[in-house]
């Protein structure tokens, strides 16, 4: 539970990351206000949720069960275990 939950922090994070990257590339003040107007840090944010809801489209549409199948749960066979199965 904890992977997805670090992933999307990071991916949210990705934007400004990358532009105090560049300010610091720049040799620009990463802590200098002007570096930071309210207008670029929206534009980061909206980047930043573009990602995440990106991601999630992702994780929706190509994980999981294909369609049709059905979940069979870990049972003893035999005297065995067989661990759960998606047939």
């Amino acid at each position: 539970m904890m992977r997805p939950i670090f992933t999307e922090i990071g991916l949210f994070l990705t934007p400004f990351i990358l532009y105090a990257a560049l300010l610091v590339a720049t040799r620009a003040g990463v802590l200098q206000p002007k570096a930071w107007t309210p207008r670029r840090v929206a534009a980061l944010a909206v980047a930043s949720l573009a990602l995440m809801a990106g991601s999630f489209l992702v994780l929706a549409r190509f994980s999981g069960a294909p369609p049709g199948s059905t979940y069979v749960p870990a049972h003893i066979e035999g005297g065995k275990f067989v661990p759960g199965a998606t047939r």
